[in-house]
């Protein structure tokens, strides 16, 4: 019996017959009667699911949240004082809030399933030493197994034998191109890119034939263990919540605290009774508790998801957009995100004479330069014989379908078809003149590929492209510029060759020879000599340029852009200067990461921006040794290597073109678009969205501080209270929270890209928000007993003082929401009075609302209210208008204070 396949076993470091030998099987695989038995024994070949909370646990999760409990305490404080409308209203917030978390719930589960579904359904076996094709669950370790293009691999697999095998392993690795394989075994510590010999499960076939092993299924393959790491990750909580978490108990602890101190002073110092007592701490209460706030939280996210929707950013749970405005670093996989994940011809070397093509990715638009200048292929003739013969010998076809151009075929190969268009060559053309009569396809073994093909003069032409030391190894000489011969320099093709490399670029050799027309077969005693070399033809996956100017805009915001790939790492290093990221120097490869400890980790980290060779073990190190900094992170990937950072990262952005459905599952964001620039937009949003939140507190707290210092002066002197509690939750839920929300629909501060992200445990009350919301708070309570006494001495009754009041309170309101939309510099000024529509609208309802609350019969019933006249009117803008002029000027000495504090002139 076979031993249970683990991730112990280095079964890429075991030769084929060892790993035969280990499973029990033989190269005819196994009988049906030991199949069953393994099946009895290492189960089914897919992945086990996790445990999954039912509907109504998942909703009760929602209420483990203390802002809901915030919200249901107040409307537990409404339904005691009988104001049933306002309970259904704040309890409304609360399902909203519930129903929106419960359907974001189960992120992990999703992502779990998306993996099981990756797996193959069918898959051809030999057993009992016949041939079949048998569903892919009932795979077991021993079993022989034949994969062919177009397969997805049905489970781990020791290669047995390999015939121009190449498997695209991008969902594991991230890189771009197809992987060679081979038979051989490799050093046990190769990285999982580097492995030749396995085939892993849930990778795709791209050309070739293989027959391999299995040597493991289910949760132990590769994919198995990833999706073990997934279901280990916790997801972190935003900082947003943090704060909102560590203020609402503060702000409880705050309230309760002053609530008791008030009552023992009624009760016990000023002997009042135990009722009047307490309606007045309710009444307190009412006032202290901002009950709008998580109602504002909620609708000033869901404004950020609309606005980052329409740049592409798809955001599937609310909370990431407010994170993504405190983002300090970024994590990005390199294909299809920083770059095109389009192969491009960028360089061709010839004897004495470098190009650079133009363009980018498989539109054919383009052309060629050298030293600067743009060059006519048709002028350079050793130019076009090089992309010539690159198109020739090639298997890939380009076809355009609308405005997008497609490869079928290998992506390099595909790159060579685009230059030669670039070149000037028609493609269809020069299949008519140089048609294929034979091929020698493209083996491991000997890292070159050859074409046959014949002119209608009678002339034969051979063309090599592949590995360029393997096609120097070919040729005597080389082509010059006149197009000549001349004998080989090897030592200038060499240094071009690590050159060219140096830039991240793949290199191919490019070589021709001439032979008789009735030349029909072609062999490698073909290619043993006197061919001529062409040229290097350099190939690179280029960056994209929005992606170039996004990771300046990040670098001037105070974001450090880090890319971390499984590609190779002059590749890496390549793109990561084309980028100009911070810190090119240095590439660190996932061995070196191993070779690390956490402590060294963390501290190499912060100083090394380009990871290649990466698995997904090392990039979740990588995130949680940056969040281990105090860094908020984001981390882009798109395949099921990037899943487990990409749940553990404080944002994580995946892929919606090009990416998995397991990466998708697994992050908060998703980029409809693939393009790096579109993260850097979306941390626009996500500033802006945190600075309309703390306007919005801003805004609420002095508003409900005023509310407060009215009713404990009046407690703590002995007066009447100059607001009841109703008259208080009526400005809390109508006006307070009408025309906060509009603040949520701010545009972004002109330098919102300019400074640096907050700090993770910045204190959403900040020194200066403490001072302004005192202040303010002063201000609104100053105006409210102001009126209030002012009217009463006039003979006001105490229902027209207290309607006057808090008419009072909603025209300052509106005022200092003027006031507040710019807090760092003037408000005053056409376009700043002039307001957004969200701002007109809402003040315009408010005091529709107001109005209606002042002069409407029914509302006097409702909250004892009588008509406002025209004089005490004029009084109340009065003090509205006051309150703007006041804060200005505060602005305008604070602006002052900090030019002089900075030694900038005033």
């Amino acid at each position: 019996m076979a031993e249970r396949s683990d991730q112990s076993t280095d079964w890429h470091s075991l030769g084929s017959e060892e790993a035969l030998a280990k499973v029990d099987s033989t190269e005819d695989g196994l009988s049906q009667t030991e199949a069953d038995r393994r099946l009895e024994t290492h189960g089914r070949n897919r992945l086990p699911a996790g445990k999954r909370r039912g509907p109504a646990a998942r909703l009760a999760a929602q209420f483990n949240n203390l802002l809901i409990q915030v919200l249901v305490a107040a409307a537990v404080v409404t339904a005691f004082l009988g104001h049933w409308i306002d309970t259904w209203v704040i309890l409304g917030v609360v399902v909203v809030n519930a129903v929106i978390g419960f359907a974001q719930e189960g992120k992990a589960e999703q992502a779990l399933e998306a993996i099981r579904h990756m797996l193959s359904p069918r898959a051809s076996v030999t057993r009992d030493g016949k041939r079949r094709t048998m569903p892919a669950e009932e795979l077991v370790p021993g079993d022989v197994v034949l994969i062919e293009p177009g397969d997805k691999v049905p489970a781990d697999l020791r290669l047995l034998r390999a015939r121009n095998l190449r498997i695209q392993e991008a969902v594991l690795t991230g890189e771009s191109v197809a992987v060679e394989k081979a038979v051989e075994a490799v050093d046990p510590d190769a990285d999982l890119g580097n492995r030749a010999g396995m085939a892993y499960s849930g990778t795709l076939v791209a050309g070739g034939q293989g027959v391999g092993v299995v040597v493991a299924t289910g949760a132990d393959t590769e994919i198995g263990r990833i999706s073990g790491m997934l279901s280990d990750v916790e997801s972190m909580t935003t900082p947003l919540l943090e704060q909102m978490d560590r203020f609402a108990r503060l702000l409880a602890i705050v309230i309760v605290g002053i609530a008791a101190a008030v009552f023992a002073y009624g009760f016990w110092g000023q002997h009042r009774e135990a009722t009047e007592m307490f309606m007045t701490v309710v009444g307190l209460a009412v006032a202290a508790i901002p009950e709008g706030l998580p109602a504002i939280l909620t609708v000033t996210l869901a404004i950020g998801v609309q606005r980052m929707a329409g740049r592409n950013a798809i955001i599937r749970r609310l909370p990431a957009v407010e994170t993504l405005g405190s983002v300090s670093i970024i994590c990005s996989d390199k294909t299809g995100t920083l770059t095109r994940n389009e192969m491009t011809l960028r360089t061709v070397v010839t004897a004495g004479e470098v190009f650079t093509a133009s363009g980018a990715g498989y539109d054919p638009h383009g052309g060629f330069s050298a030293d600067g200048a743009e060059v006519d292929p048709e002028n350079c003739p050793a130019l076009k014989e090089a992309v010539r013969a690159a198109a020739r010998c090639n298997d890939a076809s380009l076809q355009r379908q609308g405005d997008q151009w497609q490869v079928d075929g290998d992506p390099m190969e595909g790159a060579l078809l685009v230059a030669a268009m670039k070149a000037g060559l028609d493609l269809e053309g020069e299949d008519d003149r140089l048609p294929r009569i034979d091929v020698i396809p493209f083996e491991t073994e000997h890292r070159l590929m050859a074409t046959l093909h014949h002119d209608h003069e009678g002339q034969g032409y051979v063309f090599v492209k592949g590995a360029p030391e393997r096609i120097l190894d070919l040729c005597g000489e080389q082509r010059d510029g006149q197009g000549g011969t001349e004998p080989l320099d090897r030592s200038y093709w060499e240094d071009e060759v690590e050159s060219i490399a140096a830039e991240g670029q793949r290199v191919l050799g490019i070589a021709v020879r001439s032979v008789s027309g009735d030349h029909r077969e072609l062999s490698y005693d073909d290619l043993e000599d006197d061919m001529v070399f062409l040229g290097l033809l350099g190939l690179m996956d280029p960056p994209r340029d929005e992606a170039i100017r996004a990771v300046q805009d990040c670098r001037t915001a105070g974001i450090r852009v880090k890319m971390i790939t499984g590609d190779h790492a002059l590749t890496a290093g390549g793109i990561a200067r084309q980028l100009k990221l911070e810190n090119t120097d240095e590439v660190v490869t996932g061995h070196q990461i191993d070779q690390l400890d956490d402590e060294e980790l963390a501290r190499k980290v912060m100083n090394v921006d380009v990871f290649a060779r990466t698995t997904p073990e090392h990039k979740l190190r990588l995130v949680t040794a940056l969040q281990a900094q105090g860094q908020v992170v984001a981390m882009t990937g798109d395949g099921v290597n990037d899943a487990p950072a990409l749940k553990r990262a404080d944002v994580g952005v995946a892929m919606g073109r090009g990416g998995t459905e397991v990466a998708r599952e697994a992050a908060e964001m998703v980029l409809a678009d693939d393009n790096f620039a579109s993260v850097a937009r979306a941390v626009r949003e996500g500033r802006t969205v945190y600075d309309n939140l703390k306007k919005a507190i801003l805004f609420l707290l002095p508003v409900n501080g005023g509310e407060s210092l009215a009713i404990l002066i009046a407690v703590m002197v002995g007066l009447t209270l100059p607001i009841t509690p109703l008259q208080i939750l009526w400005v809390n839920m109508v006006s307070s929270v009408g025309l906060a929300m509009a603040l949520a629909f701010e545009p972004p501060a002109p330098n919102v890209m300019r400074r640096p992200p907050r700090r993770r445990d910045e204190p959403i009350l900040s020194a200066f928000l403490i001072w302004r919301i005192g202040f303010v708070s002063l201000l609104f309570v100053s105006g409210v007993f102001g009126i209030f006494a002012w009217s009463q001495f006039h003979g006001s009754t105490l229902e027209e003082a207290r309607t006057y009041a808090v008419n009072t309170l909603v025209v300052m309101e509106v005022f200092y929401l003027f006031s507040i939309r710019y807090l760092d510099s003037s408000s005053l000024g056409v376009s700043q009075i002039k307001g957004t529509p969200a701002v007109l609208i809402a003040v315009a309802v408010v005091v529709a609302l107001q109005l209606l609350f002042t002069y409407a019969p029914f509302m006097e019933r409702f909250f004892d209210t009588r008509p406002v006249d025209f004089i005490h009117g004029a009084e109340i803008i009065g003090i509205g208008v006051a309150l703007f002029v006041l804060l200005e000027l505060e602005k305008w000495v604070r602006r002052r204070w900090n030019r002089r504090q900075t030694g900038v002139p005033a």
